[in-house]
């Protein structure tokens, strides 16, 4: 497989991430391509992060992003991620996306805390799209690492990439509200249910990937 833009690490950066069960799950389950399934509840994921200073990764410039879609379930090796929408403020990490067939456009992600209040706000062409409210605290118990696999398509094709991860999840944690507010964009179709239904979920202020991670053809 072709790497035209080569893969980044980034580290230590500002992340809240988690998923829910949508509001409209027959809406989700359309946006997954033939051949690939949704989870069985048509569950969401979403990114909202924060890279503060260019040191932070291998070959990027400062830049915040918010990806978001529908968590999978892969014949062949059990959970997945497909993108629907990735927003993000670096053209350099927009083409890095892009090239492995993510849907990747420009956008904006700030994410403000006070106290144990933070809110989250992502931005595409002036307009708000998404903003999460949440009360997190400072204390690091534990570390998340492993592998999450996304797939796109690319050259008419399907592929999967292993993405490496550490995360540092601080406590206490509690998402308060996920508000999509631009009905007209199509991000909207992936808002939560009323009520909110989390299903996981953490803010971490040192979190650390891989992109793409190693990739390979999706088989189904």
């Amino acid at each position: 497989m072709s790497q035209p833009v080569p893969p980044q690490l980034v580290v230590h950066c500002r992340m809240l991430h988690f998923g829910w069960v949508p509001a409209d799950p027959e809406a989700v389950a359309a946006m997954v391509p033939p051949g690939l399934r949704a989870q069985a509840n048509r569950q969401v994921f979403l990114q909202q992060y924060v890279v503060d200073d260019a040191a932070q990764t291998s070959g990027l410039d400062s830049y915040s992003a918010t990806g978001l879609g529908p968590d999978l379930e892969l014949a062949d090796s059990g959970p997945a991620r497909w993108y629907t929408h990735h927003l993000s403020s670096s053209p350099a990490a927009q083409a890095q996306a892009a090239v492995r067939g993510v849907p990747a456009g420009p956008g904006r992600t700030t994410i403000e805390i006070t106290g144990e209040a933070l809110v989250a706000v992502t931005e595409a062409d002036g307009v708000a799209l998404i903003r999460t409210t949440a009360r997190v605290g400072r204390n690091v118990r534990r570390v998340h690492r492993g592998h999450v696999r996304y797939v796109s398509r690319l050259d008419g094709r399907l592929t999967g990439a292993s993405c490496p991860y550490v995360f540092e999840p601080v406590t206490p944690f509690e998402i308060e509200s996920v508000e999509f507010l631009a009905p007209d964009h199509s991000v909207f179709a992936l808002r939560p249910a009323n009520p909110l239904e989390l299903l996981w979920g953490f803010y971490s202020p040192r979190s650390s990937f891989a992109l793409p991670g190693s990739e390979g053809w999706v088989h189904y």
